[in-house]
């Protein structure tokens, strides 16, 4: 297969180089997408993981919508930017979705889910990124053969869910200092206390 592989993060280079190990044509890609970019290329699919843009409608409609992406929270919980940090602060649904593009941001209908449980006094937000990253890699692997043949069976949650921008996140944090390493128990407590003392 020929594959369009839309990524921003050297995160997401093992999965690419998986796809080539197993014998798939990989084109990594990382500007916005338009539809010049696509046509006449004779793509079979194109997967979005740490992609920063969000996909036009004709170019999905020039791939029939062979376009899944790989988002890092159990959707429809934590659309959006950062979904993990926003799945502590708010006590929601952790885990991965595998899903089709559509126009707009990770409302897609659901290939494929993982839900997932952490500690969060054993935990920091490095390390549960890590394992959902690990956990996507895993269950894109288990699935591919099913993804590679498009046979699929689309599906939608009834719950409504959450969405975070990255503006929602510089609003809520403000000048609290605090980094990925950081456990996440701590970090809620912290900031909880940050926000009550300045009065947000």
């Amino acid at each position: 297969m020929k594959i369009l592989f839309l990524t921003n993060n050297e995160n997401t280079r093992p999965l690419s180089d998986w796809l080539a190990s197993q014998g798939e044509e990989i084109v990594l890609y990382g500007d916005r997408l338009t539809l010049e970019q696509v046509a006449g290329r004779e793509y079979d699919m194109a997967i979005s993981f740490n992609y920063r843009y969000l996909i036009p409608g004709d170019v999905i409609d020039s791939m029939k919508g062979h376009i899944i992406n790989l988002h890092t929270s159990l959707l429809p919980w934590n659309r959006g930017s950062s979904p993990n940090f926003w799945s502590f602060w708010e006590n929601s649904p952790k885990g991965v979705t595998i899903h089709l593009v559509d126009e707009t941001l990770d409302t897609g209908a659901y290939l494929f889910q993982r839900e997932l449980f952490f500690d969060e006094d054993k935990e920091s937000f490095a390390s549960s990124y890590e394992t959902l990253m690990e956990t996507m890699m895993d269950v894109f692997k288990e699935n591919w053969m099913e993804l590679k043949a498009w046979q699929l069976s689309p599906y939608r949650r009834e719950e409504k869910g959450s969405y975070h921008t990255m503006k929602d996140f510089r609003e809520l944090v403000g000048d609290f200092y605090f980094t990925w390493d950081d456990n996440v128990a701590m970090t809620k407590k912290r900031l909880a206390e940050y926000r009550n003392k300045t009065g947000e």
